[in-house]
């Protein structure tokens, strides 16, 4: 069996909920990610890619009816070149770069792009449709910006609730302070910041609706301003919106293909995908799942945490990330050291990617030889990716 390799990766400057890309539409999005990562592969026939895996949490509105086919179409891609939407959650356009590591690997394709989408500032408002015609009363407008939506009444209702109160039980559990919180989301942003003024995104990002910057970097965050915002889900809870991820629109993708498909690529491979992880647990759980993902992983690779140099854990909410840091029992300034989704953004269905790139645009820039991705997911689940810097 071949392995595989990341070649290119890119993305668009993540938005603010509402702000520049607004107008944006998800699919458009898509589009651009897709464009931006096959430039940096010119030598390419684009014909010779053996699939599409695009990842997307929503797919409610515009980025209905495969969003990746629509986005191998809108960027003007042969229409031989097929395409496929996955979705699972704020863990899609990882599962997506997953999926495609494997197509890669039992020699059903060379060369694969993986990605993922989300505008959740576009996200519609839905209603239900009705079980008979024409009822008399009101009808209810749903938003699927976030959350749980059209809830069955046989889901027990402690799996059901927010996702910051999800949280604000795991920072419960495991005794971590709203100064915790408030320090690690502060560093997210200094870090974040620093990282785009010496340009280490540059290289990462296509500009897209006039967007060239991430637009939720606050560079003069910190501890003490941070504790002044009144607790989001609890009177008296630890987790604010400064402490947690925003909500934001962006799209990523990578470009992945065989040892083989190099000189067809016309680039040299960056990393190889190691090892693998797809954990489950309680659903109220969900912030503390890349425990295990990221462990399942470090096995599947031949390695152990005390090889790895840089991680890229997702940063939904501070609590979570600091009890997965602590679970590990790592150096926290391995991970995230250029800004993490509290600060940069988390569109739901691109964060995958985004984490991806940036742990082997990492790699590459120490050195290192073994990094780690790992994100949670809502309603209970993880994934994580080992990379092996081969550059």
């Amino acid at each position: 069996m071949t392995s595989a390799y990341l070649y290119a990766a890119t993305r668009t400057p993540f938005g603010r909920f509402g702000g520049a890309l607004a107008e944006a539409r998800p699919d458009d999005l898509a589009a651009t990610a897709l464009k931006g990562v096959l430039t940096k592969a010119p030598g390419l026939d684009p014909a010779a890619i053996g699939d599409v895996v695009w990842g997307c949490a929503n797919q409610a509105g515009e980025d209905n009816r495969n969003v990746g086919r629509m986005a191998v179409l809108l960027a003007g891609l042969p229409v031989s070149v097929p395409a496929t939407t996955v979705n699972r959650l704020c863990g899609s356009s990882l599962d997506a770069a997953i999926i495609g590591s494997r197509t890669i690997e039992s020699g059903d394709a060379d060369v694969v792009v993986a990605g993922g989408v989300e505008s959740m500032t576009r996200a519609p408002w839905v209603l239900p449709k009705p079980s008979k015609a024409f009822p008399a009363g009101n009808m209810t407008a749903v938003s699927t910006t976030l959350g749980w939506r059209l809830v069955n009444e046989n889901m027990p209702k402690e799996w059901t609730i927010s996702l910051g109160e999800c949280n604000e039980l795991l920072g419960e559990k495991f005794g971590i302070s709203r100064e915790r919180q408030d320090a690690f989301a502060a560093r997210s942003h200094l870090l974040a910041a620093r990282a785009w003024d010496e340009g280490f995104y540059d290289d990462l990002t296509v500009p897209a609706g006039g967007l060239t910057r991430d637009e939720s970097i606050r560079p003069d965050s910190s501890a003490a301003k941070l504790a002044g915002l009144k607790p989001s889900f609890r009177p008296d809870g630890t987790i604010t919106a400064g402490n947690a991820s925003p909500l934001n629109d962006g799209a990523s993708a990578i470009l992945l293909g065989s040892s083989a498909a190099a000189e067809r690529i016309g680039l040299t491979p960056i990393a190889r995908i190691a090892g693998r992880g797809v954990c489950a647990v309680e659903p109220r759980m969900f912030g503390f799942a890349p425990v295990e993902a990221a462990d399942q992983a470090l096995a599947r690779a031949g390695i152990t945490w005390n090889d790895v140099t840089a991680v890229e854990l997702n940063e939904a909410f501070a609590v979570q990330s600091v009890a997965c840091v602590d679970a590990w029992d790592i150096d926290p300034e391995l991970v995230n050291a250029k800004g993490g989704a509290i600060a940069i953004g988390h569109p739901l269905g691109a964060s995958g990617g985004r984490i991806l790139g940036t742990l082997a645009a990492r790699l590459r820039e120490s050195g290192g030889r073994w990094g780690v991705a790992a994100i949670c997911i809502g309603v209970g689940q993880a994934l994580a990716v080992v990379l092996e810097n081969v550059a």
